[in-house]
């Protein structure tokens, strides 16, 4: 979890849901965008598997937008839950970045990003006071770990372009 988020004990019901909403408006731009990119490869099955995985996390934030009842969300750092560009954005960081990024890769960055998501929610879980936000917490860790779940099987899969530079260079043993 971003060290800018405050302790998981100390988020109010508000915070905790405009970091849900984030992680949720994140992670369905980040698979709209591996999608096309899969698509471009000619891995139709990885861009299915992607813009099904954005399908899920907009109807994720949809759901908090409902039980946010109309509420406006709290403040929440634009690069708290970010996958890419960590920084100020930049369009030519980002394009030359999509250049380069394998089917492979596309499926690591997603699998961190389920995986801090899931983390963030079960360390909410574990933290709070509120048994309504635990039981909320505990769902949303749930959601996102069928989704961890489901881009590991897809990775396994999915062979590793990268050439290990020092295993190859190594002597032959014996």
């Amino acid at each position: 979890m971003e060290e800018s988020v405050r302790s998981a004990a100390e988020l109010s019901v508000a915070e905790f849901y405009a970091h849900a909403l984030a992680i949720e408006h994140e992670a369905a731009e980040r698979y709209r965008e591996f999608a096309a990119q899969m698509a471009d490869h000619d891995k139709e099955d990885l861009a299915a598997l992607f813009a099904k995985l954005a399908r899920m996390e907009q109807e994720h934030a949809q759901a908090i937008e409902e039980k946010m009842g109309g509420a406006a969300p709290a403040v929440v750092r634009a690069d708290a839950h970010r996958w890419l560009d960590r920084g100020a954005p930049e369009t030519a960081a980002h394009e030359w970045l999509f250049r380069l990024l394998t089917p492979y890769d596309a499926l690591r960055i997603a699998l961190a990003g389920e995986q801090r998501a899931r983390t963030f929610f079960e360390r909410v879980a574990a933290e709070t006071g509120d048994a309504a936000l635990r039981a909320v917490a505990l769902e949303m860790a749930d959601e996102e770990d069928a989704h961890v779940k489901r881009v590991e099987r897809a990775l396994a899969h999915e062979p590793d372009p990268h050439i290990d530079w020092e295993a190859a260079f190594e002597p032959p043993p014996g």
